[in-house]
């Protein structure tokens, strides 16, 4: 037993130390978590439990260390959970601890969901990927680029439009950053809402025609603005405001009850404290958990708050082909699709060397160049404060690591963390096949 104080109480706690099946069990998990996770026994799906052990531990060493407070990290094969584990505190001022139901901003990792809800009125007929965004975000019919010519940026008309592929894929151009974007004041002001707030991400991204993209659509690939304009299709194509959409569409059909734009009142106990790095290696603290008044602001890039648990619904399901739990929200081909490498040989530098780009996945095209110890076809993404989700689909494997700590490329943190995860496979490769989604490759 030991006592720690959560916000002014003092609560009793038994840590529990399980040494088959899940490595780690956590502090207080919630009722919806301990009842509907397909949990198992590492050695029943080719794994080691004591290796699992090491995730642990590599983890708890940051936290001692006060590089980190506190991270909550699962591992599933073939379907089954063998590890959920939390580790350190949610809110270390406060002593508050870490558990695996813990809310966290998932900054980025709001992409993969926004852009499956468009590829599900793909699924529907409602347009081909390489259908210009015009068509329904009229404003961009006749956007223009910036183009150089020889010292001089000169603004030109795009030499092909921009379509649905290249906002899915990062390649569009388009930013809703009027920063160095040479506007006269008329439009700078105009993008800006003049400096006040801009209700929906519909009204930015109208507003932000008037900025030229970095360069014509599909020449590169820059991380930006782009699934903003995902967003954007979704509510155009459907009738439906993005957040409704997301909830009715995708959260409720897989139980994903604790992930959302707006985090409810009753919830806020459970969102962590979000730190920043200091010199030396340590962290600090940069934002506590408190309720924030509900936004109409829902853009794609980022904005989604939700648990671990629920993420994993998510990564289950498209490593599933689109079903989880009798629910199909995609089509295993348009899976596929989505999980193959539509970027060729493009610099993909926020993942690294060996990558390449989905529909709304990083997708790893070649392991040898990769710091991820995976395999070919692996995939999925990352979120600026610290969330991690891929999946193995050689191994049937998924790993989801969540902390909150913007800045953390110094530690190699989340490239380290497919090092202790894939280290607990243990099962031979005799009588198996591996298969590789999303590419067409011989063995």
């Amino acid at each position: 037993m030991m006592k720690v104080r959560t916000r002014g109480l003092t609560v009793r706690l038994v840590l529990v130390i399980v040494g088959f099946g899940v490595a780690g069990v956590a502090m207080s998990p919630s009722p919806w978590a301990a009842e509907d996770l397909p949990m198992a026994t590492a050695e029943t799906v080719g794994m080691s439990s004591a290796r699992l052990q090491r995730i642990d531990e590599y983890f708890q060493r940051f936290v001692d260390d006060h590089a980190i407070a506190g991270a909550v990290t699962l591992v599933a094969r073939k379907g089954k959970v063998v590890h959920h584990s939390a580790v350190g505190w949610n809110y270390r001022e406060e002593e508050v601890p870490m558990t695996t139901d813990t809310i966290f901003t998932l900054m980025s990792m709001t992409k993969p969901i926004v852009s499956t809800a468009l590829m599900m009125l793909f699924e529907e007929g409602r347009f081909r990927l390489d259908d210009p965004i015009a068509e329904w975000i009229p404003e961009y019919e006749t956007h223009l680029v910036f183009e150089r010519d020889g010292p001089r940026q000169l603004r030109v008309p795009e030499v092909r439009p921009v379509t649905i592929r290249h906002v899915l894929t990062h390649t569009s151009g388009l930013t809703l950053n009027p920063a160095r974007a040479g506007l006269s004041e008329a439009d700078h002001r105009y993008v800006t809402n003049d400096g006040e707030p801009i209700a929906t991400i519909g009204e930015r991204v109208t507003r932000a025609a008037r900025i030229p993209g970095a360069f014509h659509p599909g020449d590169h690939w820059q991380y930006g603005s782009s699934t903003d304009f995902v967003a954007v299709l979704v509510e155009k194509i459907s009738g439906i405001p993005i957040d409704r959409f997301l909830q009715e569409r995708i959260f409720e059909p897989l139980g994903m009850s604790d992930t959302f734009y707006n985090v409810p009142r009753e919830k806020v106990d459970r969102v962590a404290a979000v730190y920043r790095p200091t010199e030396g290696g340590g962290s600090e603290l940069m934002r506590a958990p408190e309720f924030r008044e509900p936004t109409t602001y829902f853009p794609g890039v980022a904005g989604l708050n939700g648990t671990a648990t629920d993420y994993f619904r998510f990564a289950q399901m498209i490593a599933n082909g689109g079903e989880l739990d009798g629910v199909r929200l995609l089509g295993r081909m348009t899976v596929d699709l989505m999980i193959s490498n539509h970027t060729a040989d493009k610099n993909i530098y926020v993942r690294g060397p060996g990558y390449g780009f989905g529909l709304g996945f990083g997708v790893l095209a070649d392991p040898t160049l990769s710091f991820d110890a995976l395999s070919t076809g692996s995939y999925g993404w990352g979120g600026a404060y610290g969330t991690l989700y891929w999946a193995d689909p050689v191994e049937d494997l998924i790993g989801l690591m969540f902390i909150q700590l913007p800045g953390h490329g110094p530690l190699n943190i989340r490239q380290r963390f497919t090092n202790v995860v894939t280290q607990a496979v243990v099962d031979s490769w005799a009588d198996q096949r591996p298969t590789i989604r999303g590419f067409r490759l011989s063995r």
